[in-house]
């Protein structure tokens, strides 16, 4: 299972009323489905990352619950991986024993933590690489290795804060695509934070708009396309049209 609720989510900073305190996000509330691919896509400054954070568990929400399953979230834990910008591994690891590390820390005995995190390494194109270190490899490869290090404790929902804004745009785009079939592979609940248009059609089933802070939900729009993703396709443009417009509106507002 993965479902995950957010309901009447608000996030301040500060003392609520008091003078200096930022409203974040403001009575936000949606659902993900269990395995649906979904997208939270806004401006700069719209509280996604604020959002993602109060889902994986290192803030709390001022006000509502988020909840995966029916219960409520607590501290981070495996149940809710997280993929970060900067890819986040620990350069005096190999990529084995990075992505090793989850299983060891839910106390897998040695040889299964390894089984598991070479099933991984495979699944992101990465065998053969098991002994090379984070410096020895490419942004991109650094970002399989993460990937393989938020799945191999088999979440129930995967959160991603633009994990390839980093790369460049051949790259990004072929991760992309890498992560389209490793999902298929692996079906899980995910949870995408972007300011990309192109990359939240190319990537969902579902996108959800936030409006400028504080952030609140805009709309929900369904991504009816069969993948891979043809960017020609009328839908494609007329759907990238609408979602442009809509940030547009909201950078304008704001």
């Amino acid at each position: 299972m993965g479902s995950l609720s957010v309901s009447g989510v608000t996030k301040v900073y500060g003392v609520p009323g008091a003078p200096g305190a930022v409203t974040a996000l403001s009575n936000l509330s949606f659902e993900i489905a269990n395995h649906e691919f979904c997208t939270i896509l806004g401006h700069s400054g719209c509280g996604k990352t604020t959002l993602l954070n109060m889902v994986a568990g290192f803030e709390r929400a001022t006000e509502g619950t988020i909840a995966v399953d029916g219960t409520p979230v607590g501290p981070p834990g495996w149940e809710r991986s997280m993929m970060f910008q900067d890819y986040a591994l620990f350069p005096w690891l190999t990529v084995r024993d990075n992505v090793m590390y989850g299983p060891r820390m839910k106390r897998e005995p040695k040889d299964e933590a390894r089984r598991q995190a070479d099933e991984l390494i495979t699944l992101v194109g990465l065998a053969g690489f098991e002994k090379h270190y984070p410096h020895q490899l490419s942004g991109g490869m650094r970002q399989r290795v993460a990937l393989a290090r938020a799945l191999v404790v088999c979440p129930r929902v995967l959160l991603m804060d633009e994990p390839f804004a980093a790369l460049d745009s051949q790259t990004r785009s072929f991760m992309q695509d890498e992560l389209v079939r490793i999902w298929r592979h692996e079906p899980k609940t995910v949870m995408l934070v972007t300011h990309s248009i192109d990359e939240a059609i190319k990537l969902s089933d579902r996108i959800i708009v936030l409006s400028s802070r504080p952030g609140r939900l805009k709309a929900q729009i369904p991504v009816d396309l069969p993948r891979p993703r043809d960017e020609d396709h009328p839908v494609y443009r007329a759907l990238k049209k609408q979602l442009r417009d809509m940030i547009h509106e909201e950078m304008e507002e704001g």
